[in-house]
């Protein structure tokens, strides 16, 4: 037990959380200014930014459009969460826990929203009929992982993540408490992709897509400056296995890089209303 800090009876807010996002952080939930969100010319709008939630669903768009499926033509629209836009009006609209991602379907009519990243991935895929299988076994199996991932990605990103990246200093037990944790994680999965080559069996699936744009990247070393040394990633060579055959897959490539705002210029593109959009920034780095 801390020397220095007692809690309070009842905590309340004082100041700044500190840290990357402290200035945003608050206890309440709703928007906190007017401003109406964009809209373009496919029914499919996306607001989001290219955090590893954010990737799932582009992800699955790419991949649908690659399969041909015209009718998953979308629009992104940035969402810069640094800056507060999550808290606007009309994204709260969308989604009212102000999180990206968040989908808006036209196609059906009346707006339908969807929100969290994993129901808009089961969505879309029920939608088109790609990534989430028909057989019940091979779609529970798929579904078991997306839910796996739903529940784990959050000790990656706001646990380990935090306190490893971006608190505003580092903390032995919290950082001990989630590093204990992303390698036992990382160690199921590596048990898992030495008997199946994606996590549902022989079948590349909307799981895979949820899972590869955290556990993915962090064991090729593309999130949290590093964390791959620390997390000795080296131990988890079917997880590295994984990881490099679904980074090389054309869909992703493009996925992973839409409303994405840092990197180098091939690795940018902020906003995406067609193919040539993402066409255009990846011939930079070709």
């Amino acid at each position: 037990m801390s020397d220095t800090y007692v809690p309070p009876k009842v905590w309340t807010q004082d100041g700044e959380s500190g840290g990357t996002w402290g200035k945003l952080n608050r206890p309440v939930a709703g928007a906190t200014f007017e401003r109406d969100l964009p809209r373009g010319q496919h029914p499919l709008q996306l607001y989001s930014l290219a955090t590893p939630n954010g990737q799932k669903v582009t992800i699955l768009l790419e991949e649908l459009l690659a399969l041909g499926e015209q009718e998953a033509e979308y629009d992104a629209h940035l969402i810069n969460i640094g800056e507060g836009d999550q808290f606007s009006s009309g994204f709260v609209e969308v989604n009212p826990n102000s999180k990206i991602p968040a989908l808006l379907d036209f196609s059906r009519g009346k707006a339908l929203r969807v929100f969290e990243s994993g129901a808009i991935l089961q969505y879309l895929a029920e939608k088109h009929g790609h990534f989430l299988p028909a057989d019940i076994h091979r779609r529970t199996e798929t579904l078991n992982w997306l839910f796996w991932l739903q529940g784990a990605a959050p000790y990656i990103g706001g646990g380990f993540g935090h306190f490893y990246a971006y608190a505003p200093e580092y903390f032995e037990y919290p950082i001990n408490r989630f590093t204990m944790e992303a390698k036992r994680q990382l160690d199921l999965l590596n048990q898992r992709l030495a008997e199946h080559q994606y996590l549902a069996g022989d079948e590349y699936t909307i799981a895979d897509m949820a899972t590869w744009p955290w556990y993915g990247a962090l064991v090729l070393g593309e999130v949290y400056d590093g964390a791959a040394t620390f997390l000795d990633v080296d131990s988890y060579p079917h997880v590295q296995r994984w990881a490099r055959e679904i980074l090389a897959r054309p869909a992703v490539q493009r996925g992973r890089i839409v409303n994405r705002t840092w990197g180098e210029p091939w690795e940018q593109l902020p906003e995406r209303h067609s193919a040539d959009d993402i066409d255009r920034v990846l011939a930079l780095g070709a």
